[in-house]
C-alpha cells in the first residue's frame, strides 16, 4: 500500500525542518563560543532550546488537541522563520549578544515544542492504520538523517563561510516546510475528535483530564515509565562520551564526530526496518528489544575499551533508538482517543526531555566520583530494569487495529 501524496508532502515538510534544526544544532554553540568565553553562558544556551519542553510541554499538547494541527504547525514554522531571520541580521551586522542568542533559543524551543507535538497528531490522519508503523518509520529515519547527520554538518561547515549564514539556511529550509504543509488541504491536517460533551476543556483541566485517563491505562502508564528509564540511561552515558572518547580511545573532535555520525546511520536504518520487524503485531516484544539494546549495550565499552567496541555501541544504541521511537509512536497513535493524542504525546515528551537531563546530570556525578566506567554501569542496570518492568506490566496489552500485540 503507498503512504500517499499527502504524507509524502508532510514527510518533505519534516524533513525540511529538521535538517534545519540540525544546521542550529551545531551552529548555535558554535555563535555562542564566539560571544563569549564563559562555559555558563554557552551551555545557557544550549539548554534554553529544551526548557519549553518542561514548562509548556502538557500546555502544548492541549492546544494540539483543541486546535487544527495545520494552523499550529504553520503558526510554529513561520514564527521560527522570523526569529531566525532577526537573529541572521543581528549577526550578520554584528549587533548579537550572547544573551540575544539565548533568548533566540527559547524561542525557538517554544515553537519547536508546539510544533513537533501538533505533527505526531496527524499522522493518523495521513495513512490508513495498518501503515502507521511505515509511515512513521519513515519521518523518523527522516528526522535522524536531518538532525543528526546532515544538519549538523551543513551547521559546521556553514558556520565557517560566516556566523549568520546557518541561521539564514534554516530560515530558508523553514520556509519551504511551511509551503509544503500549506499544499496539503485544510481538510485533511485540521480534522480532530470532539470532546464528548462537546464542550472544549480549559487549557489545565484539559492536561489534568489526559493524565488522569493516562494513569488509567496500565500499558500506557508503564511504556512512559520505561521510556524515562531509557532516557535516563541513555543520557548518563552520552554526557561523558565525549571524555570517554578522548581520554580512553584517545580521539579528537573529529573522530567524535565520526562516530555520532557512524551512529545516525544506525538510527535510520532501525526506523526504516521498524514496520516489518514489527509486522502489525509484534509491538510488545520489539519494545522490549529495543529498551534493551538502547540501554544496555553501552556496558559493552567496559569490556571493549577501544573504537571497534565504541562502534558497536553507536550504531546498535541508535539503531535500537530509531527503532524504539517508531513503535513507541505508532503504538500511542493505536490506543490514544484523538481528542487525547497531543496531549499524552506531551506528557511523554516531557518525561522523556526530563529523565534526559536528570540522566546527564548523573552520568556527570558518577563519572566524577568514580570514574568514566560508572554511568555506563548505571546505563546497563536502568536498561535491564526497564526491560523487565515493561514485559511483566504489558502482558495484558489491548488488541490494535491492524494485528495485535
Amino acid at each position: 500500500m503507498n503512504l500517499g501524496t499527502h504524507f509524502w508532502r508532510f514527510w518533505t515538510a519534516a524533513v525540511l525542518v529538521n535538517v534545519g534544526d540540525g544546521i542550529r544544532l551545531a551552529a548555535f554553540p558554535l555563535l555562542a563560543a564566539s560571544l563569549t568565553d564563559s562555559a555558563a553562558w554557552v551551555s545557557l544556551v544550549t539548554a534554553a532550546s529544551t526548557v519549553p519542553w518542561l514548562v509548556a510541554g502538557l500546555a502544548a499538547g492541549s492546544l494540539a488537541d483543541r486546535r487544527g494541527a495545520r494552523g499550529l504547525v504553520v503558526t510554529a514554522d513561520a514564527l521560527r522563520v522570523v526569529v531566525l531571520a532577526g537573529l541572521a541580521t543581528l549577526v550578520a551586522v554584528g549587533a548579537a549578544s550572547v544573551a540575544l542568542v539565548a533568548v533566540a533559543a527559547l524561542l525557538l524551543g517554544m515553537a519547536e515544542t508546539l510544533r513537533d507535538t501538533a505533527a505526531q497528531t496527524v499522522v493518523p490522519r495521513l495513512v490508513p492504520a495498518a501503515l502507521l508503523e511505515r509511515a512513521n518509520g519513515r519521518l523518523v529515519a527522516g528526522e535522524v538523517a536531518g538532525n543528526e547527520f546532515v544538519g549538523p554538518l551543513l551547521g559546521g561547515l556553514l558556520f565557517g563561510v560566516g556566523a549568520a549564514v546557518p541561521f539564514v539556511a534554516n530560515s530558508a529550509a523553514t520556509a519551504l516546510a511551511v509551503m509544503a504543509v500549506l499544499s496539503i488541504p485544510a481538510a485533511v491536517l485540521n480534522l480532530r475528535a470532539e470532546p464528548s460533551d462537546g464542550a472544549e476543556p480549559k487549557v489545565g483541566a484539559g492536561v489534568r483530564a489526559a493524565l488522569s485517563w493516562l494513569l488509567e491505562q496500565n500499558a500506557l502508564r508503564m511504556l512512559v515509565i520505561a521510556g524515562l528509564g531509557v532516557a535516563v540511561a541513555d543520557s548518563a552515558w552520552f554526557a561523558v562520551f565525549v571524555l570517554y572518547t578522548e581520554q580512553t580511545l584517545q580521539l579528537g573532535s573529529v573522530g567524535f564526530g565520526a562516530l555520532l555520525a557512524v551512529g545516525a546511520v544506525g538510527g535510520i536504518a532501525g526506523a526504516v526496518i521498524a514496520d516489518k520487524v514489527v509486522a502489525g503485531r509484534r509491538h510488545r516484544l520489539v519494545l522490549a528489544v529495543a529498551m534493551l539494546l538502547a540501554a544496555a549495550t553501552p556496558v559493552l565499552l567496559i569490556v571493549l575499551p577501544n573504537v571497534p567496541g565504541a562502534v558497536v555501541v553507536v550504531v546498535t544504541t541508535s539503531g535500537a533508538f530509531g527503532l524504539f521511537n517508531v513503535v513507541a509512536v505508532s503504538l500511542r497513535q493505536r490506543l490514544v482517543p484523538g481528542s487525547l493524542l497531543g496531549r499524552i504525546t506531551a506528557t511523554w515528551r516531557t518525561v522523556v526531555y526530563g529523565g534526559a537531563a536528570l540522566g546527564a546530570l548523573a552520568g556527570g556525578a558518577l563519572a566524577t566520583r568514580w570514574g568514566l566506567d560508572a554511568p555506563f554501569v548505571l546505563c546497563g542496570v536502568l536498561g535491564l530494569g526497564a526491560t523487565v518492568a515493561w514485559l511483566l506490566s504489558s502482558r495484558g496489552l489491548p488488541s490494535l487495529p491492524g494485528g495485535a500485540a
